[in-house]
């Protein structure tokens, strides 16, 4: 027999009810941040994986941590689970009056413009870009940034010309790197960081999802060397650098 939303709610309730878990009744909202975040990447590799099983694990242990977040809520008397639902079932009318309303969209992008325009009709705040959370991973929050900054025509014509301001930004470092200031090297570094997300906005890459790709690869080419190394009966601690690039290359080498 399939559980349905408020079983769970109430399966949640129980675990924080006096007969329930000792670990559950301690938590709090300040304490379960982190479970919150890491849920919502392990639900983000579950789609990478594009495993329906895992995906299925790992959404349903993200939407635990709402329901779970709101119960503690409700302990603390500020609000419950239909308050959340009640102010999404709104917001998401809201935010679409080109299907609940007199207004049309006539292809997605028109469709995005009109969210964000109601979006920022809704906050208080002067600009659009302080609604991005600081708690965001750097590289995705900074191409929110540009995405954000872009809706209003403040962005580069075109790819040459974000690619320029990289090499700009490149030539920046190196200057501070010779000037020994470790603080103008660090503001610069950040700088070129920024400006490398926006390019890959422009190219159409996901900036946070091709860096995780690239630790990905570089740990599994760096494993493939331990490996490698071992056959050869080295070990990579009593190797110099030339020797470890060499095993690298044949590694690379290999893929290819």
């Amino acid at each position: 027999m399939k559980k349905n939303f408020e079983d769970i709610v109430n399966l949640t309730s129980h675990l924080r009810s006096p007969e329930g878990c000792p670990w559950d009744k301690e938590q709090n909202l300040m304490s379960i941040r982190n479970y919150i975040i890491e849920e919502a990447y392990e639900a983000v590799q579950a789609i990478e994986s594009e495993t329906a099983e895992d995906m299925i694990e790992e959404f349903g242990d993200l939407l635990l941590q709402v329901v779970f977040a709101s119960q503690i809520a409700k302990d603390e008397d500020k609000f419950d689970i239909t308050d959340v639902l009640d102010q999404l079932h709104n917001k998401l009318v809201r935010r679409h009056p080109h299907v609940f309303g007199e207004k049309k969209a006539k292809d997605a992008e028109e469709a995005v413009k009109s969210w964000h325009e109601q979006k920022l009709k809704e906050k208080s705040r002067k600009t659009r870009l302080l609604n991005i959370p600081r708690t965001m991973p750097a590289l995705l929050r900074a191409q929110r940034v540009g995405e954000k900054a872009s809706q209003v025509g403040f962005d580069w014509d075109n790819v040459q010309d974000v690619l320029d301001k990289v090499k700009e930004e490149i030539n920046e470092i190196e200057q501070e790197i010779n000037s020994g200031s470790r603080e103008n090297l660090e503001s610069e570094w950040g700088d070129l960081a920024f400006a490398t997300v926006n390019l890959a906005r422009h190219l159409k890459i996901d900036s946070e999802t091709a860096a995780h790709r690239a630790s990905e690869k570089f740990i599994g080419r760096f494993e493939k060397v331990e490996d490698l190394a071992k056959e050869k009966g080295k070990v990579l601690t009593d190797m110099s650098l030339e020797e470890m690039d060499q095993l690298w290359d044949e590694v690379k080498d290999f893929e290819d």
